[in-house]
């Protein structure tokens, strides 16, 4: 009788729980981030924010505030407590409900820092509704600087592959991007914010469809050369593997 197969055990993975924003974040880690963590055995699935439900109908997608974030935060938490099982967020700094923990209190400092700021508020008010140690929260705060859009000024380059019938698209992304030091200090203005720069440029720009299709283009890899602070999560993310030292 030949030998038997290997089977994976149960132990030798890390189950990751990244609660997102919206569908484009859901599609992101489905695409991108969660093929690249499960090279690492850290085996990650995303659900968006539920805003409400009606009539036995549950509506999910957008920030619309933190008691929302927190509700299924905890909820999920509890139904998945093993201690190989992990959370994160992925959220965008712009537009950030203001009931947001410790979101009153933030200093007049650099958007680097509030985030870091909001993030430790995050992790302490989870670990006090859930009555848990913070060393034993297995939760990873995460809030995107300023917004899902200025991870694609990684390679403006990728604009014109997205939209090859608008070729100036690409060197007027390359113009933008050439005035900030990494795509994530792209600033959060309403008129301004990454969002809306690119819209101005390529008027029929549809996030869901065109923001993943430039972000493909790209390649985890570069958007992680260009973007510290993102670069900064999935390393903590990669971390989490069971063969990492």
């Amino acid at each position: 009788m030949g030998e038997k197969c290997p089977r994976w055990e149960a132990d030798a993975l890390t189950r990751l729980h990244i609660l997102v924003e919206g569908q484009t974040e859901e599609t992101f880690v489905k695409n991108l981030l969660g093929p690249a963590l499960a090279e690492q055995m850290v085996f990650a699935d995303a659900h968006r924010i539920t805003t409400g439900r009606r009539h036995g109908k549950v509506f999910r997608g957008g920030l619309v505030s933190w008691n929302h974030v927190a509700r299924d935060l905890e909820l999920w938490m509890k139904q998945d407590h093993k201690p190989d099982s992990w959370f994160t967020t992925f959220f965008d700094y712009y537009a950030l409900p203001d009931d947001f923990p410790g979101y009153a209190a933030l200093p007049a400092t650099n958007a680097a820092e509030r985030i870091a700021r909001l993030q430790d508020a995050m992790t302490a008010d989870i670990a006090k509704r859930l009555d848990t140690p913070p060393s034993v929260r297995r939760f990873i705060p995460y809030i995107q600087q300023h917004e899902f859009e200025a991870l694609l000024f990684s390679d403006p380059d990728a604009f014109a592959t997205a939209n090859p019938d608008e070729p100036p698209i690409a060197d007027k992304m390359a113009q933008i991007r050439a005035q900030f030091v990494t795509p994530e200090d792209i600033d959060d203005g309403p008129a301004t914010a990454p969002s809306k720069r690119i819209a101005a440029v390529w008027p029929t720009y549809k996030k869901i469809v065109d923001g993943l299709i430039v972000a493909q283009r790209i390649g985890l890899p570069a958007i992680r050369r260009e973007c510290p602070g993102f670069h900064r999560w999935v390393t903590q993310l990669e971390a989490l593997s069971p063969n990492h030292d």
